[in-house]
């Protein structure tokens, strides 16, 4: 599975796998992907760094990327208490009834939530920049658009490729105005946050507006045929997160939620805001279902609903309070149906994909050429 860009970045398959577990990110390297680190929940540069140095002492020399979170556009003086204080009343109490209908503990005294959003802020990004050029990264990705100019220009004096993910082609467009290397074409079966253009429509009609600038297709791709359905399109490349969840070498710290992704179906997600403030797909959950009703609140814009629902998301998460548990996925939930290596999930890309690419070559009238 090599393209131009596989060959560039001097990986064996054209498989980027994002992932907020270190030690899935160096098993998809050594795997011959590319594994690119989560780094939006590392808040303390010193966390980042042991991660970093994990992966670098695992993933065999092999080459691995970064993704983290920022706006093209810097706000000036804004702290996160700030925001915190422009959180109305009435939502901390419609969190708290939820949690309380639900038997939710606290979290033990002296336990802070271990779940922040203030990895979007960017003065947290930019400390895990600082981090993250002292290593030999090969990519630097941003899944909030296009990163600063002056980020995108360090990353170019270091020799690191900048990608940036879009939902639409108008996005992508902007990307490339901006000096973007690679524009990850995100659909909207992905998880996490995305658009409303699915990946069959977005992927090609990217490829058309960024050309010739490679482009990564993402959203509902699980399987070898879809692998090579993408590259069929035009991507150099396909970028992959929820596959990953269900690894043995993925660390969820949470049995139920395990189970609960083993057992979904492909349309036991929804786009909601409640995580963050921006439409993200996710579990469907009994937590998402309260803030989709018409009687409560309904959330608030980003980062408000991040900072809102973060200490509740960790004491669901502590608890396993099984009918709110949920996490972002993908549609591709339907396929993650049992536990298996990074190791194992790409001998079935790739032998899904020697078999797609010989049925094609079949119809084509090219078989044994």
């Amino acid at each position: 599975m090599q393209t131009e860009l596989s060959k560039q970045l001097g990986v064996e398959h054209a498989v980027f796998g994002f992932t907020p577990f270190p030690a899935v990110a160096a098993a998809i390297s050594r795997a011959g992907g590319f594994g690119v680190l989560g780094a939006v929940r590392y808040t303390a540069p010193d966390d980042l760094k042991r991660d970093l140095d994990w992966i670098e002492a695992h993933a065999e020399g092999r080459p691995y990327g970064l993704d983290v979170v920022m706006p093209a556009k810097k706000v000036e003086g804004v702290t996160e208490a700030d925001v915190e204080a422009m959180i109305p009343e009435g939502h901390r109490r419609f969190v708290e009834d939820t949690l309380a209908k639900y038997g939710v503990p606290d979290l033990p005294e002296g336990e802070a939530s271990g779940w922040r959003i203030t990895g979007w802020m960017e003065q947290v990004a930019r400390t895990q920049l600082d981090v993250a050029f002292d290593y030999p990264i090969k990519l630097l990705a941003n899944a909030l658009g296009s990163p600063p100019v002056d980020v995108i220009a360090r990353a170019h004096d270091q020799g690191v490729l900048v990608a940036a993910l879009a939902g639409s082609a108008r996005h992508a467009r902007k990307h490339k105005d901006a000096g973007i290397d690679i524009v990850v074409a995100q659909g909207y079966e992905a998880g996490g946050h995305t658009g409303e253009i699915a990946s069959m429509v977005l992927t090609p009609e990217v490829v058309d507006a960024v050309a010739p600038l490679p482009v990564l297709a993402a959203g509902g791709i699980g399987s070898g045929p879809q692998v090579a359905a993408a590259l069929a399109l035009g991507a150099q490349g396909v970028w992959l997160g929820s596959l990953w969840l269900t690894t043995t070498e993925a660390d969820l710290h949470s049995p139920a939620l395990t189970r609960k992704l083993l057992a979904a179906g492909s349309g036991d997600t929804v786009r909601s805001r409640a995580l963050t403030g921006k439409p993200a797909r996710q579990l469907r959950t009994e937590w998402t279902d309260a803030w989709e009703d018409r009687d409560g609140p309904g959330p608030l814009p980003m980062p408000l609903q991040g900072l809102l629902v973060a200490e509740a998301v960790s004491r669901i998460q502590k608890y396993e309070v099984e009918p709110l548990l949920g996490t972002p996925v993908g549609q591709i939930v339907g396929r993650m149906n049992s536990e298996r290596s990074v190791r194992a999930v790409f001998d079935d890309l790739t032998r899904g994909f020697e078999e797609a690419v010989d049925r094609v070559n079949r119809i084509a009238g090219r078989s044994g050429q």
